[in-house]
């Protein structure tokens, strides 16, 4: 990336305010946190594209599930994917693309091209159950250009511009959003080297940190070259072969975060969820 020095005189109350924002990670000095404020403030090198995946059957949430797919449950009166598309908006990505298979006439018959919900929305259809990783090969054609990823169960509250910032910034293949919880044996969990996942565990009976794989990513188009055919899952068929070239990246956010994929989970979100705001 081609940088050049600036010399810049501001006043002392604003440089006290940008060094708030650093924190060593997502900001790493007084000169990235002026960088990120001044991108943030021109709007520059934003993201244009969202894949969400959309096509499970959501057998954990039955017998809610037999009638209606996993990404239309409600959540205050809206379906899950609603809140995720209001996010979209919220930061200007417009074009989503949605891949739908279990049920899927019915996402499609509720938010039709999108333009009732402010984008434009794309259709991938899986015949049969791709996998996390398999059903982005589908959409190849479409994702020409860095994108974001959403896991289409999830609520997520997160800054998208600082997301992609953090990722340009880390030179990484792929970003993982990373959030903490308490007890994190049932998720994937990173170990992270400043910005860099070094190890990333699949539901760990010991698990070596809280962080763990909040279902966002950021991906450059290259990635979908390393999906095998067929039905595949990203977390064990992509993300190891981006961490052996040390290309995986580690975003830890503290936005909401709430994954419905199973009763006990979709309760609570229904009871803490707070919305986009």
């Amino acid at each position: 990336m081609n940088k050049e020095r600036v010399t810049v005189t501001l006043d002392r109350d604003l440089i006290l305010s940008l060094d708030k924002l650093v924190d060593g990670l997502r900001i790493r000095n007084r000169s990235h946190a002026v960088e990120f404020m001044l991108r943030k403030a021109l709007n520059q090198k934003r993201l244009k594209k969202a894949y969400i995946l959309a096509g499970g059957k959501g057998t954990r949430l039955r017998p809610i599930t037999y009638e209606i797919p996993k990404p239309m449950v409600p959540i205050k009166g809206r379906p899950i994917l609603e809140h995720t598309i209001e996010l979209l908006r919220k930061y200007d990505v417009r074009e989503v693309i949605i891949s739908i298979g279990y049920l899927g006439h019915k996402i499609k018959e509720y938010f039709g091209d999108g333009s009732k919900f402010g984008v434009k929305i794309t259709y991938i259809e899986e015949d049969e159950e791709m996998g996390t990783a398999g059903a982005l090969r589908i959409a190849k054609p479409l994702l020409d250009e860095p994108f974001l990823m959403f896991n289409g169960d999830n609520l997520v509250n997160i800054d998208i511009n600082s997301l992609y910032e953090f990722h340009r910034d880390g030179g990484g293949l792929v970003t993982i959003a990373l959030t903490t919880v308490d007890n994190p044996t049932s998720y994937g969990v990173a170990v992270l080297k400043g910005s860099r996942i070094k190890a990333f565990i699949e539901k760990p009976k010991i698990p070596p940190s809280k962080l763990i794989n909040a279902g966002v990513y950021v991906l450059e188009p290259e990635v979908i070259d390393l999906v095998p055919k067929g039905y595949s899952m990203i977390e064990l068929e992509v993300f190891p072969k981006i961490l052996e070239k040390n290309k995986l990246l580690g975003y830890p956010f503290e936005g909401q975060w709430f994954p419905t994929d199973n009763t006990e989970r979709y309760e609570k979100a229904i009871k803490e969820w707070r919305g986009i705001t």
